[in-house]
């Protein structure tokens, strides 16, 4: 599957509040081929599907509006401004604009972090949604109360539930009445549409039977709650409690799903604030503080202990430990030094740091993640698509059933009470949001969660890829490897020290920088300490290096070059070393004064989680495959450590060979996964069914990827499987839920075998469920 990605536009201006566009500004500019739009008025899954209908009508737009997230996602031509876009979206009853720059949260007070009900809490909108809840939930209460326990009732009791029922019904219910409007004036109906019509419906027959029927006679009783509607009272009937208690069930439902859509995007809203909001930058030998925003690639900026590192950057002095759990999931701190990189929102466990930023702005490591994961939440798994088109006609088809209903029961039992009261349950039933809430909201704490995790999932088409996928092919070197050569083993000739060995071919090889050199040279600095100064050094092409070291006259190298200088291995190092070349290492001999006294082996070490990342991966069904370029000697040697069998060892592959054994795994019938990190790895990991790129590794392997496995731990990539896979069941069990709930509740209700208030609170539940069901992907570990 090959992964694709259009910049977003750069454009933070508004459709409301902006001043005249300048011809050229971004906003307005046809160059422009992509934009995000907030839209607002949405308030079920059927106003999304309208808003994207209407959208992709225009020539030239393809739109995917996602309820959840409350964005659209739109691609346009040439000719095409973002201010048609948004007029479009406004004459379908809706508002539209691009979506401001992201402002730095504000500290709480005494420096504690907000929780995130007291974030919650300071949404206006949410604010303003919990308002009208209370006061319709006071009002409603004693309404149902009074309307279904004949225990309660006194003389002219319905008067008074007329009083309270009547606030709730217009103030209460306004947002559905004035939505139900908005969609009627553009020829439209949505799930506002249900709500209105069967509240306002009830309310008014109650209305007519109490000023013009026998309800609002003294002395009157109604007979109490009943699940069915068969009620035999004719005019005498009232439907305040259905009214006003359907309205406060509803507006409880909106509030708990509005609750837990922002929990859901709570995730990637945590990770976009993660970066440190201002810096001490180093100009003219002094530091000055200044916004993260004001730096610039080059800037040199100070890190203290506990500081956030500010961007992405090189440390050019001093040593401190790194915590990056925030980025990757990592819990442990990581050593940096001079010329190590280190990553923005990162935190300084240890000493001062001054750090040259390498990348700022959305270049940042930060931002790229921030922006994978939001792509990813917009996006659309096809089987929604099926939803939302179901959702798009939904409306209607709920309105014809209610009428049909509403005509079947009058016909067949001529009770116009029962017909009535069948009729608004079926109405208030119905519940689109559920099936437009399925996927998004699973995808949002889904890929929320992997990013905390450091996985980065690239789009809802990907969980697909994971369930099908059987075989998983691993690139060797960086992937399973380290990718560095490291020092494994010393071997000393008989009367020789070990450490003697290591330290002279140390000390020789450091002022080399051949990586099999640096590798001997680290290694040896770790394990012997400081190395002394070399004198006369001299690099000898092809064969190794010579050069003076206390005296001694140190040869470091081939064989050959031993052997030119008259110099014979011993025959015990000489079997040494072949068995060291047979197990895929890369032997040096080391020799002094005209003697042999040792075999230095180096090799590009196997990361130490890489066999628990293969026993995950076969517990997980998949068969791996180690891909690698070197030898089958190294790869076999390579495969055997980490558990995977060598008969499933392909070697010996050019970079460019790599796409045609993934294509020959297709063509065998095989769903195949690819883990790689390099230039050379991008075109495989792009031919795959499923792409996973090591964060550590290249850009274009990354961009190429389905998956990035932030870390570089290799056994992220069974996690990320298993999340993908866990987030797509969610969904799925989501998309079960809310075609059962709707499937089985229209013909209860159409029976008459549901009481319209438990209809209104079972529509409420029916959204409740699938984002509380939805919030569960958060506790994956």
């Amino acid at each position: 599957m090959t992964s694709t990605r259009t910049s977003s536009s750069t454009s933070t201006g508004t459709a409301t509040a902006a001043p005249p566009a300048d011809p050229a500004s971004p906003a307005e500019s046809p160059a422009d081929s992509q934009v995000e739009l907030t839209i607002g008025g949405m308030t079920c899954a059927s106003c999304a599907a309208r808003v994207e209908k209407k959208l992709n009508r225009m020539d030239g737009v393809t739109a995917t509006v996602n309820y959840a997230t409350e964005k659209a996602k739109v691609a346009y031509a040439d000719g095409v401004r973002v201010s048609d876009l948004i007029a479009t979206v406004v004459r379908t009853g809706y508002t539209a604009e691009e979506p401001p720059p992201p402002r730095p949260p504000e500290p709480a007070a005494d420096g504690e972090a907000a929780s995130e009900d007291a974030a919650h809490e300071r949404d206006p909108e949410l604010a303003a949604l919990r308002e009208r809840l209370v006061v319709s939930a006071l009002l409603a209460t004693p309404v149902v109360l009074l309307s279904m326990i004949p225990a309660l009732q006194f003389d002219n009791w319905q008067w008074l539930v007329l009083t309270l029922a009547a606030p709730v019904v217009v103030w209460g219910g306004l947002p559905f009445h004035r939505a139900a409007y908005t969609n009627a004036r553009h020829g439209a109906a949505t799930m506002d549409t249900l709500v209105s019509t069967g509240t306002l419906a009830a309310f008014g027959w109650s209305l007519w039977a109490l000023f013009f029927g026998d309800a609002g006679m003294e002395g009157m009783r109604d007979e109490g709650f009943s699940l069915t509607v068969s009620r035999e009272q004719g005019a005498s009937a009232i439907y305040l409690e259905v009214a006003a208690g359907v309205i406060a069930l509803i507006l409880l439902g909106r509030y708990l799903e509005a609750r837990s859509k922002r929990r859901a995007g709570a995730a990637l809203r945590s990770l976009m604030e993660l970066g440190a909001k201002d810096v001490s930058v180093v100009r003219d030998g002094r530091e000055v503080r200044v916004p993260v925003g004001a730096l610039a690639v080059g800037d040199r900026f100070v890190v203290r202990p506990g500081e956030k590192v500010a961007t992405d950057g090189t440390v050019v002095e001093g040593t401190s430990a790194v915590d990056a759990s925030m980025l990757t999931g990592e819990s442990v701190p990581v050593d940096v030094t001079v010329g190590s990189a280190v990553t923005g929102a990162t935190v300084n466990a240890g000493g001062r740091l001054l750090v040259e930023a390498t990348r700022v702005g959305d270049d940042t490591r930060l931002a790229r993640m921030a922006r994978l994961v939001e792509d990813a939440q917009n996006g659309k798994a096809r089987v929604q698509r099926l939803a939302d088109r179901i959702s798009g006609i939904f409306v209607p088809v709920v309105l014809l059933i209610a009428v049909a209903t509403f005509g079947v029961w009058l016909g067949v039992t001529g009770d116009t009470a029962a017909a009535f009261t069948a009729a608004v349950a079926v109405l208030i039933i119905a519940c689109p949001c559920a099936l437009g809430l399925a996927t998004p909201t699973a995808l949002m704490v889904g890929t929320g969660r992997g990013a905390q995790l450091g996985i980065l999932i690239k789009g809802p088409e990907v969980l697909e890829s994971t369930r099908r996928v059987d075989t998983i092919v691993l690139d060797k070197t960086g992937t399973v490897t380290t990718g560095r050569m490291t020092l494994q083993e010393v071997y000393a000739a008989e009367g020789t020290d070990r450490t003697r060995v290591l330290r002279l071919a140390g000390a020789l090889e450091h002022a080399s920088e051949h990586p099999i050199a640096r590798a001997v040279a680290a290694g040896a600095e770790e394990r012997t300490g400081a190395l002394p100064a070399v004198d006369g050094f001299e690099n000898v092409p092809g064969l190794g290096v010579r050069g003076t070291v206390e005296g001694h006259a140190v040869l470091v190298g081939r064989v050959r070059l031993l052997e030119e200088a008259g110099i014979t291995l011993p025959e015990s190092l000489a079997a040494l070393r072949t068995r060291a070349e047979e197990e895929g290492r890369t032997a040096v001999a080391v020799a002094w004064d005209g003697v042999a006294h040792g075999v230095v082996t180096v090799a590009d070490a196997v990361k130490e989680t890489s066999a628990e990342a293969v026993r995950a991966l076969r517990a997980l069904g998949l068969t791996p495959v180690l891909l690698t370029g070197d030898n089958r000697t190294v790869a076999e040697s390579v495969a055997r450590s980490v558990g995977i069998d060598p008969a499933q060892v392909i070697a010996e592959v050019l970079p460019e060979g790599k796409v045609d054994v993934i294509r020959r795994l297709q063509g065998e019938g095989r769903a195949v996964a690819m883990v790689g990190d390099g230039v050379n790895d991008a075109a495989a990991l792009a031919t795959a069914d499923l792409g996973l790129a090591m964060g550590t590794g290249t850009d274009a392997a990354i961009e190429a990827s389905d998956l990035t496995l932030v870390r570089g731990d290799l056994r992220a990539a069974p996690d990320a499987i298993r999340l993908s896979r866990r987030t797509l069941s969610t969904i799925k069990g989501n998309l079960v839920w809310a075609f059962g709930y709707n499937v089985a509740a229209l013909p209860l209700a159409a029976a008459g075998l549901l009481n319209p208030m438990i209809a209104g609170a079972a529509m409420a539940f029916s959204s409740v469920f699938v984002v509380t069901n939805s919030l569960r992907l958060r506790a994956f570990s």
